[in-house]
């Protein structure tokens, strides 16, 4: 294992989890870890990209709610409004039918049970989007509460580690909104004659971001996309979701420094996957429409890592040829584990457009996504460097093996 390698993988652990800051989407960290990985990949003989978008950075102040004279513990909904109410009468809602029945004219609606039992999709999210989501959130707006008080459980199969969970993450939502514990909202649901006061203290700021594209050119207009977010939630130094795959993409940079076969290589540092709007998603789809059958092969980048884990990869739009080639560049099964597809990665931005693709992770996934990505346990103590350096000798042996036409 190349010494070197994994040197530079620690340095830029060390530089885009501690150094820059939280990196969600807008914020100075944020763009100053785009501007990292760009000088990285200029300084391995790539051309570099950094198509801009328009965002919203927010700032969280704090949120106080009190239920008579009794202060519940409670948090913002992020990109939620600001709001500052005095004793006013609530509402509550379990249902969607309930919700549609009732008057909220000058109230509080106290949202609980199956409306709160996962986190409701933005409302111009394009790439999933339940009806009984659109429902909510229309009769919201056109109802319009005052503000919304979400009493949210615990639901690691849909919402990670995070409890209580944000009903609502929405900067195109515009009822101000907070989120707490069913142990919390128990109180307000069991004392109906009490009012609520609230205050909200937060602001939503205009801002841009950036996707990261390096790339180096074939002798055909065929490409291999290598990708990974480089954007995190609010709050968390996100590590494994997603320091480890931008590092990858680094480490890649290094390994192709000195390439030239017929595959052009695309080295995708996409900004956008834990934000509301998947702007940077968004906006690599309308750069490239009509032109994802250039697309040999995609390969994501996200949770990898992973320390006292092997590494893990899933297949997408592969026949059996193509799994060879993928067993024999990730032929170590002690090191390499193939599991179940998983579709919340970037590369579904492929998949939908039947590339062949490939997610790599870690073997752990299911227990990463329910007890540390999206909090402040996401560390690098979590982090395997050499793990990393493996994983980004095995794909360039992927790129190898698609150059011998293997595939």
């Amino acid at each position: 294992m190349s010494t070197k390698l994994c040197g530079r993988i620690r340095e830029d652990l060390e530089v885009l989890c501690l150094r820059t800051g939280n990196r969600h989407v807008g914020s100075p960290g944020n763009q100053e870890a785009a501007r990292y990985i760009a000088d990285r990949m200029r300084s391995c003989g790539f051309q570099v990209e950094t198509p801009e978008f328009a965002c919203i950075d927010w700032r969280d102040g704090g949120s106080r709610l009190l239920l008579g004279e009794e202060a519940l513990e409670v948090l913002t909904s992020p990109y939620s409004l600001p709001c500052d109410l005095a004793e006013r009468p609530y509402e509550t809602a379990g249902t969607l039918q309930e919700l549609e029945g009732r008057d909220f004219t000058g109230k509080i609606a106290v949202l609980h049970g199956a409306l709160c039992r996962e986190q409701v999709m933005p409302k111009n999210f394009v790439f999933y989007n339940p009806e009984e989501h659109r429902r909510m959130v229309a009769t919201l707006e056109a109802k319009k509460p005052l503000a919304i008080v979400a009493v949210t459980a615990r639901n690691p199969a849909l919402a990670g580690a995070v409890y209580p969970f944000p009903l609502f993450e929405d900067g195109d939502f515009h009822i101000p909104s907070v989120y707490l514990t069913e142990e919390e909202g128990g109180k307000i649901l069991s004392k109906r004659s009490e009012k609520l006061s609230l205050e909200i203290d937060s602001q939503r700021i205009p801002s841009t971001g950036n996707n990261v594209i390096g790339r180096k050119k074939g002798r055909t207009e065929k490409r291999i996309v290598f990708c990974a977010h480089l954007d995190t939630k609010k709050g968390t130094p996100g590590a494994l979701d997603n320091t480890t795959g931008v590092v990858l993409l680094l480490a890649m940079a290094e390994l192709l420094e000195g390439y030239g076969g017929d595959y052009g290589i695309e080295l995708l540092a996409v900004n956008g996957e834990d934000y509301y709007a998947a702007s940077g998603q968004m906006l690599y789809l309308e750069e490239n429409r009509g032109r994802m059958g250039e697309v040999a092969l995609a390969v994501n980048m996200d949770g990898a890592g992973h320390k006292g884990q092997p590494s893990s990869y899933c297949l997408f739009n592969c026949g059996e040829r193509e799994r060879r080639g993928f067993t024999e560049a990730f032929g170590d099964p002690e090191a390499f584990l193939e599991i179940e597809p998983w579709h919340q990665g970037d590369h579904m931005l492929f998949v939908m457009e039947g590339v062949p693709a490939i997610a790599i992770s870690s073997g752990n996934l299911w227990e990463i996504l329910s007890e540390i990505v999206h909090t402040p346990k996401d560390t690098l103590d979590n982090v395997d460097p050499e793990k990393l350096c493996a994983i980004a000798l095995a794909c360039r042996r992927l790129v190898g093996l698609h150059l011998e036409k293997r595939f």
